[in-house]
């Protein structure tokens, strides 16, 4: 399945971006004279917003909410590396225009060892989801009902379904729910309570095989190799890592031809 990032929001993820950037610029300008006015900014903007959330009744309390929200999404698979309380002193320097507490060089520097920590974190998850994968997929094959193809996609066959199986470009609906090897759901249409539709050509290589094993009616159970999902890179933000194996539930319901 083509899965789509934790963070979705492109709007609210570009109204977050230009703070960490006005943060860098603030260091480079070192100047706090703003300050005062941004303080009386802050205090003038009390519009209403929308009614009925709770400890949210201003417009602006609820920006600040949701952009929070879409930061922590971006924030959420380093989230070990980051100190809250001193990230939201850093938002507050910086949207206040006071004097940030590092110079330039500094900033650099904790960057820059930020970015290799993650570097090595990433690093060392992608040889343990290998490894973790390529056991689990040699002791799975062994399995009764479990069968395994050329490339290596592992399937069961819990539902036969009739007629034909769908084309590479065909359009197909179907239900689904994805789930990595610690048994978490990353992906579920059914909890959604809709079924995907898709041209099979844009989805992960393990899906596009997979389901053209399948007739219409078919459910069966997928385990796609990191070579056939997401490979090395994983999914942008999460859930899915890199190297990561995983395990889908498919049930194909139709089938639509290329061209209809």
């Amino acid at each position: 399945m083509k899965f789509s990032p934790r963070t979705g929001s492109a709007v609210l993820l570009a109204l977050a971006i230009p703070l960490a950037l006005g943060a860098c610029k603030k260091i480079e300008e070192g100047s706090s004279a703003a300050a005062p006015a941004a303080a009386a900014q802050r205090e003038v903007n009390s519009s209403p917003g929308i009614e009925g959330i709770q400890g949210l009744s201003t417009a602006q309390q609820q920006s600040g909410y949701v952009i929070g929200l879409e930061m922590g999404g971006t924030l959420f698979p380093i989230r070990n590396e980051v100190d809250l309380d001193a990230m939201f002193e850093g938002i507050r320097d910086s949207v206040e225009a006071r004097e940030p507490k590092i110079d330039e060089q500094q900033f650099m520097q904790i960057m820059q060892a930020l970015g290799e920590r993650i570097e090595q974190g990433r690093a060392e998850a992608a040889r343990v989801a290998a490894e973790e994968g390529e056991a689990f997929l040699a002791e799975n094959a062994e399995r009764d009902g479990v069968q395994v193809t050329g490339s290596g996609l592992q399937y069961e066959v819990l539902e036969e379904g009739e007629g034909d199986a769908p084309g590479p470009q065909d359009r197909v609906r179907v239900h689904y729910e994805g789930t990595l090897l610690s048994g978490d759901v990353f992906d579920s249409s059914r909890q959604r309570g809709e079924p995907a539709e898709f041209q099979l050509d844009q989805v992960v290589p393990g899906w596009q095989e997979g389901l053209q094993l399948m007739a219409r009616g078919a459910r069966y159970k997928f385990w796609i190799p990191a070579s056939l999902g997401y490979g090395a890179e994983g999914t942008p933000g999460g859930p899915i890592g890199p190297n990561a194996t995983l395990v889908f539930d498919v049930e194909l319901i139709d089938i639509a031809p290329a061209g209809q």
